[in-house]
């Protein structure tokens, strides 16, 4: 049976693999190698020839030599791998076509319940892993099924392109190993910010699908973890909106690096040519974020007369002399 997966028949491969152990060859050369009819082994040569992989050499005796099969065959599999991606991509639209229709006939396409902590956590790394273009979090305090450290599909997910924005309760940060996490995941491209609390924990890929887990925290412990997986609807666009509308209230998690490299601060007013460090920027987020002087000195592991100094220097950079204008201050001058 023919098998139009492959670049050459068997035979072919065999023809083609001997021209080249004998470096040129007549019919009558390859017949005597591979033990094959005269004629067989001249339609054999001739359809290497018509495939690009042999050249006639000029002259009476009908001689035969081998050419480069990367150029011959690698326009073949450019073609067929792109005809394999038209097939894919048509193959996902009548797929997304019949759960939207399924979805209008039949409410258990439109909501499954994930039970477990073991299978919500199962469901975020597929999740990820299916993600194309980006992932939305509400990352609260105490996570259900996957703390930031356990979390290793992101790297992948950002490694391939999908933006990553998430938002972050503030009592997340202050946890053991939290705020490292944060901080390698945003130097890896993820685009952080925090709130001082969040409604539910959320998960949306693609704008497509979102993970909710279904129990109040009140009623944690009785029992397993409960979530619902929810696929395009007005549910889904309602859960979207939610945390578009959090992410424009969150403030940004400045955590650029910690080489302390001053970097430049859009001028504005009489700024000038002032500059801000990274660990100033890094403060002044926290200190945005409504933490406390002793929280910002545990993070930055420095003093807390420290915090307090680098905050009197940011206000003086600003030209206020008040915490509350140094925030509304940061906010114009776009320091975050």
């Amino acid at each position: 049976m023919y098998d139009d997966s492959r670049l050459l028949e068997p035979g072919e491969e065999r023809a083609y693999r001997l021209l080249l152990r004998l470096s040129a060859a007549s019919p009558a050369d390859l017949a005597g190698l591979a033990a094959l009819p005269e004629a067989e082994a001249a339609k054999l040569l001739e359809v290497l020839r018509d495939k690009g992989l042999a050249v006639t050499r000029p002259g009476p005796d009908r001689v035969f030599e081998p050419l480069p099969p990367d150029v011959a065959l690698g326009n073949t599999l450019l073609r067929r791998q792109e005809s394999l991606e038209t097939a894919r991509q048509a193959v996902a639209a009548l797929t997304e076509e019949y759960r939207a229709s399924a979805r209008r006939h039949n409410a258990d396409h439109l909501v499954e319940v994930v039970v477990g902590a073991g299978a919500l956590r199962d469901r975020l790394r597929d999740l990820q892993n299916s993600a194309r273009e980006e992932i939305l979090w509400f990352c609260r305090a105490n996570p259900l099924a996957m703390s930031g450290p356990e979390n290793a599909e992101e790297s992948g997910a950002l490694t391939r392109g999908v933006r990553y924005r998430a938002i972050y309760e503030r009592g997340l940060l202050e946890m053991p190993g939290e705020l490292e996490s944060i901080a390698e995941s945003v130097r890896s491209g993820e685009e952080a910010r925090t709130l001082p609390a969040l409604p539910v924990r959320l998960a949306i890929a693609d704008r497509s699908t979102a993970v909710c887990p279904l129990v109040p925290d009140d009623h944690q412990g009785i029992g397993e973890p409960t979530a619902a997986l929810i696929r395009r609807s007005e549910l889904l666009d309602a859960l979207l909106a939610l945390f578009e509308s959090h992410w424009d209230r969150a403030t940004p998690i400045r955590l650029d690096g910690d080489s302390g490299t001053p970097a430049p601060i859009s001028s504005y007013g009489d700024v000038g040519d002032d500059v801000l460090a990274e660990s100033e920027r890094f403060l002044l987020s926290l200190f945005v974020a409504g933490f406390p002087d002793k929280s910002i000195a545990s993070q930055l592991g420095v003093s807390r007369r420290t915090v307090q100094r680098r905050l009197e220097r940011l206000m003086l950079l600003a030209g206020v002399d008040t915490r509350t204008g140094l925030a509304f201050q940061a906010a114009r001058r776009a320091w975050l």
